[in-house]
């Protein structure tokens, strides 16, 4: 048994924000019925070929699901989804704003006729107010919540190399919709959930938006350093490989001078005394440090940091990562079927005691039109006059 045996979730989904929800609470047991367009598809399917011919967001946020397509627009394909919503426990869409109730699936009419149903929206800006029409993608997003302008070197803001917005909205879908469910089986009555990326993403804004508000001052972009700490951040060592590394408080710092950097004197220097006075005085730090580590590999820095037991990092590609012994030891890695053969995918970061998440086939587009079709009682007739038509 898995936790979420025997949850249905219906998603008219595309990109990243849902699509990422729905993988997360397949991975739990829901069955998740993927409602794409006909021929097309979800958009994310084609962003790339990299993985075997694939797209790489649609290999990681896919994986577990049924595919159907459906044109929505039309009335047969209307009256299907009403069958699969009728019997499903989650609705979870992220169309553009007012999409959903052109199609007549408006909030008041699904609370009216599921009442069961738990609703999600996804969207950019939220269901009103200003913004609520400007189209939102993951950048324009980052810019719009301040993130760039603190991401980034002194002199090039930078955005952040990954979905962030997209990922914060997921995250805050997949964990409402997990909360719904427990208030569902306490009230038996389903939810409304709305999520806009602008407000997930600004919850992850928190100390930025804290630290300026209260301070009247924007923190710093320092690159790959932190704005309020040192220090904390890159190293280059001997052998022109950098080294990370990160001091919290001032046992860390008296340990440091001691067992890394092997003058001890510093931790009575005035200059040096907290981390605010680090912070003011760091480029004359930072030519301390960078005279010692000059005079080791970085393996030897992290050997005096471990010692130490000084929090430390070494500067990983990508292709590091996928190839970290640690997630090799822990055994993190699954085979998940595609319609071009097999993929390695991670596991979800949650482990749960005597659960094994379901790591699914990827489906191809329209897979299980049929298999579903059936299941709400059209005969196979009906759905080859529906694919000729373009129904399905």
């Amino acid at each position: 048994m898995r936790p979420l045996d025997g949850i249905t979730v219906v998603a008219l989904e595309q990109a990243v924000a849902a699509p990422f929800a729905t993988r997360q609470l397949a991975e739990l047991g829901a069955r998740v019925i993927k409602i794409e367009r006909p021929d097309v598809g979800d958009f994310a399917r084609h962003y790339d070929k990299t993985v075997n011919g694939m797209s790489s967001h649609f290999v990681w946020c896919n994986h577990s699901k049924e595919s159907l397509t459906l044109n929505v627009k039309q009335p047969e394909a209307k009256e299907i989804l009403d069958q699969l919503l009728s019997r499903a426990d989650v609705f979870i869409q992220n169309f553009g704003p007012g999409a959903i109730d052109r199609l007549g699936f408006g909030i008041d009419v699904l609370k009216e006729k599921y009442p069961q149903l738990i609703i999600c929206s996804i969207s950019g800006y939220g269901e009103n107010g200003p913004y609520r029409e400007k189209k939102a993608y993951d950048l324009l997003v980052q810019c719009e919540a301040g993130l760039v302008s603190v991401t980034g070197s002194e002199e090039v803001p930078s955005k952040v190399g990954i979905s962030v917005a997209d990922i914060a909205a997921g995250m805050y879908a997949y964990s409402g919709i997990l909360t719904a469910l427990i208030a569902r089986g306490k009230t038996g009555k389903g939810s409304v959930l709305e999520i806009s990326m602008l407000e997930a993403l600004g919850e992850w804004m928190g100390f930025p938006l804290y630290y300026t508000n209260y301070s009247g001052t924007e923190p710093k972009r320092n690159g790959a350093s932190h704005a309020t700490i040192y220090p904390y951040g890159p190293f280059r060592t001997r052998n022109d490989k950098t080294v990370f590394l990160a001091i919290q408080n001032e046992r860390e710092w008296e340990m440091f001078c001691q067992h890394v950097i092997l003058q001890p004197e510093l931790c009575e220097d005035v200059r040096f005394a907290t981390n605010s006075n680090r912070l003011q005085n760091s480029d004359v730090l930072q030519g301390i440090i960078d005279v010692v580590f000059q005079q080791l590999t970085a393996e030897e820095v992290i050997e005096r940091l471990e010692q130490a037991k000084i929090a430390n990092a070494r500067l990983n590609t990508v292709q590091d990562f996928w190839d970290h012994p640690q997630l090799k030891a822990r055994n993190r890695w699954r085979q998940v079927e595609t319609p071009v053969g097999p993929v390695q995918s991670l596991l979800p970061p949650v482990t749960m005691e005597g659960v094994e998440p379901h790591m699914g086939p990827i489906p191809e587009l329209g897979q299980h039109n049929q298999k579903i079709l059936m299941e709400c009682g059209y005969d196979e007739g009906t759905i080859r006059k529906w694919q000729e038509a373009g129904v399905v």
